[in-house]
């Protein structure tokens, strides 16, 4: 399983980044979302990664966090929305805005994302209205971004999710812990952003 892919941008269109990973060109389908988090960016970014293996074809799609890769899947899981409208969803709104319409139960505005009809707008309501709640994605998709973490603080972030995540937390509640408590103390330790977190969560 391919958790994330880090490397500099070979190609980028709205729809594909290709990541030059060790001389390996990986073509990842995106989101809009993902493309405006990416384009510009110099040196290498990270994209995770959820891989679509079906019998007759085999695809890689590229997310800049991990709560919009975790909202692709739960997308994805709901009867009627493959891939390709999950992404359109996703390109239409940005991660926060989707889950403030699930949770109002907007289906007007799920509904004018291209592709999407009026009883696949229910169903996702219906379905994932208490998913995005439980699994604290609503808050973390809508967490102040206006003060990005400096280079050195994402990097203690991403250890100490990753960390969580493999202690059994979910990914979602425990970026928004984490997050929080680098912008508390923005040189905390990996060791200690981690111990707060788990009095946290």
């Amino acid at each position: 399983m391919i958790e994330y892919i880090r490397g500099p941008i070979a190609e980028l269109s709205p729809t594909l980044a290709v990541i030059d990973a060790n001389g390996v060109g990986y073509g990842l389908s995106i989101s809009l979302n993902t493309y405006t988090a990416i384009q510009g960016l110099t040196g290498d970014v990270k994209l995770y990664v959820y891989e679509g293996i079906r019998e007759d074809a085999y695809q890689l799609w590229g997310f800049a966090t991990k709560v919009e890769r975790e909202l692709f899947l739960l997308l994805t899981s709901v009867s009627g929305v493959g891939g390709q409208s999950a992404r359109v969803i996703l390109s239409s709104m940005t991660p926060a805005e989707l889950c403030d319409a699930i949770s109002r139960g907007d289906e007007r505005l799920l509904k004018s994302a291209k592709g999407v009809g009026g009883k696949t707008a229910q169903r996702i309501i219906v379905e994932l209205k208490d998913k995005i709640v439980s699994l604290g994605i609503d808050a973390a998709a809508g967490a102040p971004s206006s003060q990005p973490l400096s280079a050195a603080n994402k990097e203690v972030q991403d250890e100490a999710v990753q960390a969580l995540t493999m202690l059994g937390f979910s990914p979602a509640p425990s970026q928004k812990a984490v997050v929080g408590i680098l912008r508390a103390e923005p040189d905390a330790s990996v060791e200690r952003v981690i111990k707060l977190a788990l009095k946290m969560l």
